[in-house]
């Protein structure tokens, strides 16, 4: 493709997209994290102890951030590392979704519940394949990359060691539930687990992306929800603190993490908003 018919504009499909996840994730933090208690009755599926509705809640409060920034950002050079990890989590959702449909209320009595599970499975079934398709269309469409302004060196060590514990506890979650014993401070499920496991294996995957692409003006959108993912960990562990087993170190290790993510994500945004952002001309096609 020349380049008269690239841009680093959004394309409808792809606004489209991400303004539907933007509402489907608002809607999981509105039931998970404001009221974890009533899964049972309005949940795809019900999520015990609270506490992990809570904090999956703060997973989709998060990627509601990364969503509605990127989609209000319009730059797909600022939108291509937030869709490949909002296409990781979805994908990996999906699967521990299949390999667990037997917990889900697809044949519950309560409507609601009922309703909820079908919606999450066609989510689930149809968001992934959106995804990778408008990923590949859009990319073909996309400008070279600018000028870039690289990390600095605490950021890159920074990123380098939380994408690593991220991507490390949320695979074995997912890959080997049996060692949320070890790894979490709470009891999970082999689903919970794996949906835990999910969100942590995204971000673990997001903070590769980044520190690969190596420009901080990629940074500003991914360091926003990257901070609030970590300010809402702390606020759920604090909610219900009677429930986290605090004598163990996962429950220590949860809490510095989820520190770190916070500091690491407002660091990141001011220092990429210290200096001019590189300017990426836009060529209409």
């Amino acid at each position: 493709m020349t380049s008269q018919g690239r841009s680093d504009r959004l394309l409808l499909p792809t606004q489209v997209l991400l303004g539907l996840f933007a509402v489907l994730t608002a809607l999981a933090v509105g039931v998970l994290f404001l009221r974890p208690d009533r899964t049972a009755e309005s949940f795809a599926w019900t999520i015990e102890p609270a506490v992990t509705a809570a904090f999956l809640g703060a997973g989709y409060a998060s990627g509601t951030v990364l969503v509605v920034l990127s989609w209000l950002g319009g730059s797909w050079a600022r939108t291509r590392i937030p869709l490949v990890t909002i296409l990781v989590f979805t994908a990996l959702t999906l699967v521990a979704t299949l390999v667990h449909l037997d917990r889900f209320h697809l044949g519950a009595d309560l409507a609601l519940a009922r309703f909820a599970a079908w919606f999450w499975l066609a989510v689930y079934v149809v968001v992934p394949v959106g995804m990778a398709v408008v990923l590949v269309v859009q990319q073909r469409r996309a400008l070279p990359p600018g000028r870039r302004r690289p990390l600095p060196v605490w950021l890159v060590v920074l990123l380098a060691a939380e994408g690593l514990v991220l991507l490390a506890v949320g695979l074995a979650l997912y890959l080997a539930p049996a060692t949320a014993e070890v790894l979490w401070p709470w009891t999970l499920t082999p689903l919970t687990a794996r949906a835990v496991g999910s969100w942590l294996v995204a971000y673990g995957v997001a903070a590769a992306l980044l520190l690969r692409a190596g420009d901080l003006d990629l940074l500003r959108v991914p360091a926003v929800a990257y901070a609030v993912l970590g300010v809402l960990q702390l606020v759920v562990v604090g909610r219900f603190a009677d429930v986290v087993s605090w004598g163990s170190a996962s429950a220590l290790g949860l809490v510095v993490m989820a520190t770190a993510v916070a500091a690491t994500g407002a660091a990141a945004f001011m220092a990429a908003e210290a200096g001019p952002a590189a300017v990426r001309e836009t060529v209409r096609p």
